[in-house]
């Protein structure tokens, strides 16, 4: 039978000292005496335990001054120590995580440490980040807030004043890392600029050694030529002279008396490892469905096969992530269509059957709002449906919901400012123009204006503060065209049509660029892959999947703690260069 002291008994204790009685010694901190009982600060502290054994004195109530921190912190912690409730802040968290280690009272760096990573954010990650560097106890959450800077890098130096107050050192430290998240490397130049600006005739002497971290091989020519080289403090560098001209080597791929080596080629153009990781899963692989996985590197801007041998064929099925785990919804396997969900842990790369669905569904559709997964129409192998449900993974349930207006099969759906979109797809007889959204405060379906062309087989993806609708099949040719719709005034406007047509593809957002993977073009399944980036309202290629497969499903993962396993290799892709150079 376990015994604990009560939280009755703690509260006389908190109150026969707030009384001062029976009390036997006295804390004093910056002028502030605190009369406390020792047993009560022995029972929180291994340290208060040690102080007392070892200046033990036959006075009756014995004072000890404690240096380093504020009365208030000390308060706070003699809170602790009578089982009182402490309310932890942003403004007191670090001194009171200082003085909880000082103390040796781990629950209470356990608290403090949990309330900083709760709150970690792009304005206090580098912080916490020194602030936990010093204790041995924190080392995890230490390892948290290194990994969000880097993960975070972008928005960081966009808000932060610690960035502007980082030490050279840990500056250093963060732009040399693979793990920095920058789309594109000239970010980083600027970052540096960003923070030498911050106090100029301090720092500006710092400009070689912080460029030589910079990956120039990376950047676009003309940016390097004009925003790097002819920088003013670059110029004024005789340091730096060396590093632009190797940089100029690797970038126009010049051929000098003294060839730059390969390990600087490395330095300078090795792709920093991506946040966000694509994958695709299964479809249908020319003639048979396939269990094929593939990540999408895109900052190396290739794929790799991460197929585990035990995953089943599948096609027409439906992905979802949430909570940091990848759900498989449905789908076909050539003879069965199915309503079972698998669960994929992108950690350990292993599959989980979970709760299956109260429908068979092969074409379905699925989105992701609130925490809930909704499966919405597809086919069951006897009809196209209308119905929808929605699942808790926290219940591991299904629960059926309101059916759509229009019976959908081979449609997409997507979320948007609290509700569910679906648009397009096909009937059993024809292909539709129609598009409808879901509102789960009232658990109903209202349809939206209708698109421009009929699309089965269509790409749906909330972009920006839009929904696009693109490719997919009208009735009677695959299509290039797509089209985006504003919730707010309920209209579509067309946007450039892709460069190849296609139904049935992949389609999700990828470092703020829309991707469509493989999918039909009306003669073949495809293996080719493009992005669209509002800015320019242009397409562009990249690079192909290895295997040419329609009715495949993409999702993102993102924050991994290590994307290496779904990454190309770094000193590989560099031999591989050399071997095609050579």
């Amino acid at each position: 039978m376990e015994h604990k002291i009560s939280d009755t008994a703690f509260n006389v204790f908190n109150d026969v000292r707030l009384h001062g009685e029976h009390t036997d010694v006295v804390i004093k901190v910056q002028g502030k005496n605190f009369k406390v009982h020792k047993i009560i600060l022995c029972g929180c502290s291994p340290y208060f335990r040690t102080l007392f054994s070892t200046q033990w004195t036959n006075m009756d109530e014995q004072s000890y001054d404690i240096p380093g921190l504020s009365s208030d912190t000390m308060s706070l912690v003699i809170q602790y120590a009578y089982a009182r409730p402490v309310l932890i802040t942003e403004e007191n968290v670090s001194e009171l995580l200082v003085a909880a280690d000082q103390f040796l009272i781990s629950e209470l760096i356990d608290a403090c440490c949990h309330f900083l990573e709760a709150n970690l954010c792009p304005e206090n990650c580098i912080g916490t980040c020194i602030l936990t560097e010093q204790f041995h106890s924190c080392s995890n959450l230490h390892r948290k807030a290194a990994l969000y800077i880097l993960q975070h890098f972008e928005d960081m130096v966009r808000v932060s004043e610690e960035f502007l107050e980082l030490p050279l050192g840990h500056l250093e430290e963060i732009i040399a890392q693979d793990e920095l998240n920058v789309r594109k490397e000239e970010l980083v130049f600027e970052a540096i600029l960003h923070w030498i600006g911050r106090a100029p005739e301090d720092r500006r002497k710092h400009i070689a050694v912080l460029l030589s971290k910079v990956r120039m091989g990376l950047m676009s020519p003309d940016y390097f030529m004009n925003d790097v080289r002819n920088n003013a403090l670059v110029l004024e560098s005789e340091a730096c002279s060396d590093i632009i001209i190797n940089a100029m080597k690797v970038i126009f791929d010049l051929h000098m008396e003294e060839p730059i080596s390969s390990e600087l080629v490395n330095h300078l153009s090795r792709p920093r490892l991506p946040f966000e990781i694509l994958l695709a899963i299964g479809g249908w692989s020319i003639s048979n469905p396939t269990n094929e996985v593939e990540a999408y590197d895109s900052r190396a801007d290739c794929w790799v096969n991460v197929t585990q041998e035990d995953e089943l064929p599948r096609a027409y099925h439906g992905l979802a992530v949430l909570d940091g785990f990848v759900y498989c919804l449905g789908g076909f396997d050539s003879e069965h269509y199915f309503s079972s969900v698998r669960k994929f842990n992108p950690i350990t790369m292993t599959w989980q059957e979970v709760a299956p669905m109260y429908e068979r569904r092969c074409y379905v559709s699925v989105a992701v709002l609130d925490g809930l997964i909704y499966a919405i129409g597809g086919f069951n192998g006897f009809a196209r449906l209308k119905t929808a449900e929605r699942y808790n993974t926290n219940a591991n349930q299904w629960t059926m919901m309101a059916p759509m207006n229009v019976r959908r099969s081979d449609a997409s759906a997507t979320t948007l400012r609290g509700k569910v979109y679906i648009c397009g797809g096909f009937t059993g007889v024809e292909c539709l123009f129609s598009a409808e959204s879901f509102n789960p405060v009232t658990n109903q379906w209202s349809l939206i204006a209708p698109m421009r062309s009929r699309r089965s087989g269509v790409g749906v993806i909330t972009y920006g503060n839009l929904v696009y609708a693109v490719g997919g099949f009208d009735g009677a040719a695959r299509l290039r065209s797509a089209e985006a719709y504003d919730p707010l005034n309920d209209t579509w406007h067309d946007i450039q049509s892709m460069i190849n047509p296609r139904s049935n593809f992949g389609i999700e957002v990828v470092d703020d660029q829309l991707v469509v993977v493989g999918g039909f073009n009306g003669n073949s399944t495809c293996r080719d892959v493009e992005y669209y980036d509002w800015r320019t309202n242009e397409w562009d290629e990249a690079c192909d999947m290895s295997v040419s497969r329609s009715a495949v499903s993409c999702c993102v993962i993102s924050g991994l703690p290590d994307v290496t396993q779904y990454v190309v290799d770094r000193d590989a892709l560099q031999t591989l260069d050399e071997s095609e150079s050579d």
